[in-house]
């Protein structure tokens, strides 16, 4: 056999020495999302490196570490700079070597980490999230949802054996006002992959009920990366279209997701979750403090006055029957002289109503004597001037067919005519007109 043969070592220092020279594997700046993070007794840290298409199935996959002896460095710097532990899920950017080892064989070492690039991408991610309910028009719905002026029946979502759902509760219930609240729990997975399903599931079921005035979505302290749970579409547009307002209260005051920006109130703990809901049954405690002493100074107003008006009238009580009769005296006094001059009054009309009553009678019988003489005239002188008086003087009337002939020219010969004297009527036939000569 013409070939050269060597032991295995030998080609394992080849192959180190490959990788180690080759060009394009040494210090190359990757992207690529973590999986499987976990470090061991010895310090080092271990995971996978992933790449995945749009349908997220696997491209490309390969193991990596980070040595002890900067792992220390590098995770407290991107925490540091992002506010999230290098851990599952991130989408992250680091300088990859390649190196391998004779015994151990091939392994990918983290040599740095860009921090600035998966801050980057967990704010582009948000910012997407909120430009997409932007452009739906439903970015600012819960938020201009009106309060109850005491929101008392409140929804809680979160984990049942979560430290920070008992703090909102004992914070709630010995509050120094003695406010009452009525307080359903809707448990949830508050991290992981679970948590944006199991939060939307429990939203609906709040939503069935109909029953509250609230929604109180909490959870506690821990690690940062666990938020990113909540920075998803579907959770973030059921928050946004949710009928009743939310609160929001996850993490810490550093920390903030895409729910801050869309629930009605985004508060930093579970505890000042609480406050904000004592905080408006506190605000309406003072606005009835303040009506209740509008209400008492008002009174006391009114009392001041109507006191100042019952002196008034004990001081003039005293006087006002004496000055009614008074009064009343002058008025007698006043009503008698004038019923004295009624009285002069009334009989000077009396005498002067007799005379004319005197003067009238005797006017009115020589009116009425003078007026029968000219009465007594005239029907002398009708009765000498009428038909009968001159009938009896011998004188007649003559008519045809009811009409007095007055001239030959009214009858002919033939004719019937009647003849009216004083003692009777004549009828008569015409034999012969003669005219005067």
């Amino acid at each position: 056999m013409d070939t050269e043969q060597i032991t295995l070592q030998e080609y394992c220092k080849r192959l180190s020495q490959a990788v180690a020279t080759a060009e394009g594997v040494q210090n190359v700046w990757v992207v690529a999302e973590l999986s499987d993070v976990r470090t061991n007794a010895s310090g080092h840290c271990y995971m996978e490196l992933i790449q995945k298409n749009e349908d997220g199935s696997d491209l490309a996959k390969i193991r990596a570490v980070i040595w002890r002896s900067a792992y220390a460095r590098l995770s407290a710097k991107f925490t540091a700079e992002t506010g999230q532990t290098f851990s599952t899920g991130l989408k992250v950017c680091v300088m990859l070597t390649a190196s391998l080892h004779p015994v151990y064989g091939l392994s990918v070492v983290i040599a740095d980490i860009d921090a600035s690039f998966t801050l980057g991408d967990v704010i582009r991610r948000r910012k997407e999230i909120i430009d997409r309910l932007r452009s739906e028009g439903i970015l600012d719905i819960n938020k201009s949802i009106q309060f109850a002026d005491v929101p008392q029946r409140v929804a809680v979502i979160s984990s049942a054996t979560a430290a920070g759902y008992g703090d909102f509760v004992n914070q709630l219930y010995r509050n120094a006002y003695r406010l009452r609240f009525d307080v359903k729990l809707f448990p949830a997975m508050m991290q992981g992959e679970s948590t944006a399903p199991t939060v939307i599931e429990a939203l609906n079921r709040v939503e069935a009920e109909d029953a509250w005035d609230c929604v109180v979505i909490i959870r506690g302290g821990g690690a940062t990366s666990d938020l990113l749970a909540f920075d998803n579409y579907d959770l973030a547009a059921k928050v946004a279209q949710f009928p009743v307002p939310v609160i929001v209260g996850i993490g810490h005051e550093r920390d903030v997701t895409v729910l801050d920006d869309i629930a009605a109130y985004r508060v930093k703990t579970p505890t000042a979750a609480a406050e904000l809901l004592i905080g408006f049954g506190k605000a309406m405690l003072d606005r009835i403090d303040s009506l209740a002493s509008s209400v008492v100074n008002m009174a006391l107003g009114v009392i001041s006055a109507y006191r100042e008006q019952l002196a008034h009238y004990q001081s003039t009580l005293p006087l006002l029957p004496v000055a009614a009769v008074r009064d009343a005296e002058n008025r007698l006094v006043r009503l008698s002289s004038s019923v004295a001059s009624v009285k002069t009054a009334i009989e000077a009309r009396r005498t002067k109503i007799a005379t004319l009553i005197s003067s009238l009678t005797l006017s009115s019988a020589h009116v009425l004597s003078r007026r029968k003489s000219e009465i007594d005239s005239v029907a002398a002188l009708l009765d000498a001037l009428s038909p009968e008086a001159t009938l009896r003087r011998g004188y007649s009337i003559t008519r045809i067919n009811g009409r007095a002939v007055t001239s030959i020219d009214d009858v002919a010969q033939g004719a019937k005519v009647t003849t009216i004297v004083a003692d009777g009527v004549i009828s008569s036939t015409v034999d012969s007109i003669n005219a005067n000569k």
